[in-house]
């Protein structure tokens, strides 16, 4: 997450554009051989944000968007981690948005198209800052699963989105983590089109017990690594690093 150059992605490990099980990626798929195209100073360097944006709330989904006294409605969970580069070394100051459907599966937006119930006290979004050893720590809900418009009966697991803002404009890069042993994981078309399980494996949070807290929140811990053999998956433009 420096000024150098921006890495090609390794298409062995990334999924390729069109994977005609996930149908819309036939309609959104590049129809021609991608252009790279040289990156300018402003898109390596370009400040993107200020390192005062998060609230007080910003990380706690729990109750950045409940009424007084109130709180949102699931499973309560702590998800944290790291982002680091390839070799162990940490990221201090990224960004972390994270975005999320509620505990019953439906996300706050107008074209949300399933028919379980809003939360009045969930907003699903929230945002974190990573501190000097590169770590985030997150307060939610555990989402719920969801049909979607795919083939006959398709299921989205549960997960939430990540999107990961660097020092630069052209530096965000955004993934999806999924959660230990849920069996929607490996039967969903979108997963299916990554062609390695262990790449796969990287947007899998396992549970962590010993940072749970009795009695109020379970602990899942996803790390992020932004580059080399153990990278994250990231569903980022195809000629994106």
């Amino acid at each position: 997450m420096s000024d150098a150059p921006f890495v090609a992605r390794d298409r062995a490990w990334h999924p390729p554009a069109l994977s005609p099980a996930y149908r819309t990626s036939v309609s959104r798929s590049p129809r021609h051989a991608p252009i790279s195209f040289p990156q300018t100073l402003s898109e390596t360097t370009g400040p993107v944000f200020g390192h005062d944006l998060p609230g007080p709330r910003d990380n706690d989904l729990i109750h950045n968007f409940a009424a007084p006294g109130a709180a949102a409605i699931g499973p309560r969970i702590i998800v944290h981690g790291r982002v680091t580069e390839e070799t162990g070394r940490p990221v201090p100051g990224a960004l972390l948005e994270v975005w999320q459907a509620n505990a019953g599966g439906r996300y706050r937006h107008r074209k949300e198209g399933y028919i379980a119930p809003l939360d009045p006290n969930f907003g699903g979004c929230g945002r974190v800052i990573t501190d000097a050893d590169g770590a985030y720590h997150l307060r939610t809900v555990q989402p719920g699963a969801y049909p979607w418009p795919n083939g006959g009966n398709d299921w989205r697991p549960a997960h939430i989105h990540f999107s990961v803002f660097g020092s630069g404009f052209g530096q965000r890069l955004i993934t999806q983590m999924y959660f230990e042993g849920d069996p929607l994981i490996w039967r969903c078309p979108i997963l299916q089109a990554i062609p390695s399980e262990a790449a796969v494996k990287t947007l899998i949070a396992t549970l962590d017990m010993r940072a749970s807290v009795p009695m109020d929140c379970l602990a899942y811990r996803f790390d992020i690594v932004l580059r080399g053999r153990r990278q994250t998956l990231f569903e980022n433009r195809m000629e994106g690093g």
